[in-house]
């Protein structure tokens, strides 16, 4: 029996007849994210502005272009998977390149996917994207700062205005339900 379904399954392969070579034509991104709380500021998640002369291309995949571009918006620490990485490998990494934390005891991952529209290329109208969010804990009595941060502080992410946000970074907290759906000023730009 043969199928004009194209399923999901991303394989190179040719011994696997029902799958797709290429990738989506809008792009597909596979993320992972850390929401991080702290007993002493209920309610707010860490979240920082990047600091331009740390090598974010290295440890989220920014280019220097998109950290300019992106330096003065809120951002969860995060990045796109390393080819080959697991999630939670990834998430170790987070906690060590983004934040200076050896080890940082995470749940997770949960997963959320997103398709959307690029705002600053309106004929891409189906990118994908799984997040794979981790929760955690501020390591008690740590100053909250790292190397890559210009300034990291905690954050009431639903009453924060969305252009506030980098990257769509709001849609992550309201897939977590730290958010509204859609909170004030909705999706900022990507």
């Amino acid at each position: 029996m043969t199928t004009s379904r194209r399923f999901c399954r991303f394989n190179p392969d040719p011994a696997y007849s029902i799958a797709i070579r290429e990738l989506p034509a809008d792009g597909f991104c596979l993320s992972a994210f850390l929401l991080l709380t702290s007993p002493e500021h209920p309610g707010a998640v860490l979240l920082g502005h990047a600091d331009p002369s740390a090598n974010w291309e290295e440890v989220g995949a920014l280019d220097p272009g998109q950290v300019a571009h992106l330096q003065d918006r809120w951002m969860l620490p995060s990045s796109q998977l390393i080819l080959g990485e697991s999630p939670v490998q990834a998430a170790a990494r987070i906690a060590s390149e983004q934040l200076d934390l050896g080890s940082l005891p995470l749940e997770g991952p949960t997963v959320y996917s997103e398709v959307y529209g690029s705002a600053r290329r309106p004929e891409l109208t189906q990118h994908w994207d799984l997040h794979f969010v981790f929760r955690g804990r501020w390591p008690e009595g740590r100053p909250v700062r790292a190397r890559a941060w210009r300034e990291l502080a905690w954050v009431d992410a639903e009453t924060t205005p969305g252009a506030q946000f980098a990257r769509g970074h709001q849609d992550v907290l309201s897939l977590a339900g730290l958010r509204g759906p859609g909170g004030p000023g909705g999706r900022a730009q990507a």
